[in-house]
């Protein structure tokens, strides 16, 4: 679905959004082991806002999954099109998410997003918003565990625990340094838990977070900065 597509019947209020991730979450395929780690193309996305100027900037960054350079990188700029609403902040950012990986002369492969995907109350984080509306297989790579509980996972890089919501595993807590902070993971669209972990750690050989979300989310910064001088001037 194409960014022009997704603005022309966009919710603007909580109680459609609603209704809308109602519909769409039946559309998420969790059956699909996603693209093998370490190999193709791997994009991250971010998005970053400036409120008062009524601004969201997003970032697609490509890397080849094998050596982790950058392929290419896109960026979008629009206007914030949904207000502040926990649970619902993938209607704020999907817009112009959208827009950048349309930006992009690469199939993007599989998307990382700074977010949740069934790690998410209504069972329908950005990551799943997302890959449903693109047909892209998507994880979602948190830095908080929203609402749910987990226990500690060992402390060795690559040790998991379920991040659980009563008895229901949305996620895992994985680590991905040694000793520090676990980062979230769950499944987004057409990809399984097992891979999204297994992409995490292929993806973060330096430092907690992917370095998709490293990249995306400078470029994203850098955008709404440029975005920002030129609102000025004008």
């Amino acid at each position: 679905m194409s960014h022009r597509q997704i603005l022309a019947d966009w919710p603007t209020e909580e109680r459609s959004a609603r209704a809308v991730q109602d519909e769409l979450r039946a559309r998420v395929v969790l059956d699909e082991p996603g693209p093998p780690p370490g190999t193709g193309f791997v994009t991250g996305v971010d998005v970053a806002y400036d409120d008062e100027c009524d601004l969201v900037a997003a970032a697609a960054v490509v890397l080849d999954a094998a050596t982790l350079d950058v392929v290419e990188e896109s960026t979008a700029v629009g206007r914030i099109s949904f207000p502040y609403v926990p649970g619902l902040l993938a209607f704020r950012e999907i817009p112009t998410v959208v827009a950048a990986l349309e930006g992009l002369d690469s199939r993007p492969g599989l998307v990382v997003c700074d977010g949740y995907g069934l790690a998410h109350p209504r069972r329908f984080g950005l990551a799943s918003h997302l890959g449903v509306l693109t047909g892209l297989p998507t994880i979602g790579v948190a830095k908080n565990p929203f609402t749910f509980t987990y226990e500690e996972p060992a402390a060795p890089r690559g040790s998991t625990a379920p991040l659980l919501d009563g008895d229901e595993e949305v996620g895992r807590a994985l680590r991905t340094r040694d000793g520090v902070k676990p980062v979230y993971v769950s499944v987004g669209h057409r990809t399984s838990l097992e891979t999204a972990c297994a992409h995490t750690l292929s993806l973060t050989p330096n430092y907690r977070q992917p370095e998709t979300t490293r990249r995306a989310d400078a470029l994203c910064r850098r955008a709404l900065a440029e975005a920002q001088e030129d609102a000025t001037r004008a």
